[in-house]
C-alpha cells in the first residue's frame, strides 16, 4: 500500500526538480521501500544505502570516526553526517537519515523507540529527535514517517 505522505514527498521532488537518497541504520531500507512504492519515484530517488554497522557509517557515508567515538551512532551528528554523506555520494540535492533504537530494550544509554531523522540540502541538515512508542515494528515505521514528513516541511519552505 502506498502512503500518502511518500506520494506527498514524490510530487514535491518533481515539483521542485529535487532529488532524493537515503541513509538509513534502524529503518534497513524501509524509507527507500515507501518511496519506491510511488509510481514513478524513480524521478526524483536516486537511491539509498543501509548503514546498519558504525564501520559502514564511517566508511561508506563518511561519519567521522571522531563523532562515533565521541557520540555513537543514535546522535544528532551522527545523523546529520549520514544525511551529508549520501548526498554527496549519490549526488543529490535532498537526502534523508535514520538513527535510533528500535528496541526492545535500550541502546547507547538510549531507550527503545528513541529515533533521529535528518535532511540535508544544499544549505543546510536539519535533524528531529522523536521517541516512538511500541514494538520495533512500530518504532520502525514511525521513523520512516518521521523522516518523510521533515523532508515534506524542507520541501515546502
Amino acid at each position: 500500500m502506498t502512503s500518502p505522505l511518500a506520494e506527498q514527498v514524490v510530487d514535491a521532488l518533481r515539483r521542485t526538480g529535487g532529488t532524493v537518497a537515503c541513509a538509513e541504520s534502524l529503518t534497513g531500507g524501509l524509507v527507500c521501500s515507501a518511496l519506491v512504492d510511488v509510481p514513478g519515484a524513480s524521478d526524483v530517488l536516486l537511491g539509498g544505502v543501509v548503514a546498519y554497522a558504525p564501520t559502514v557509517k564511517a566508511s561508506v557515508l563518511g561519519v567521522p570516526a571522531a563523532v562515533l567515538d565521541a557520540h555513537g551512532t543514535v546522535h544528532r551528528s551522527t545523523a546529520e553526517h549520514m544525511a551529508r554523506g549520501v548526498a554527496r555520494l549519490l549526488g543529490s540535492t535532498h537526502a534523508i537519515a535514520t538513527t535510533g533504537v528500535a528496541g526492545p530494550g535500550p541502546a547507547e544509554a538510549q531507550p527503545a523507540g528513541t529515533v533521529l531523522v535528518a535532511v540535508s540540502t544544499a544549505a543546510d541538515v536539519r535533524v528531529r529527535v522523536v521517541q516512538i512508542d511500541g514494538d520495533r515494528s512500530s518504532v520502525r515505521a514511525g521513523a520512516v514517517e518521521a523522516a518523510l514528513l521533515l523532508l515534506l516541511e524542507t520541501l515546502s519552505g
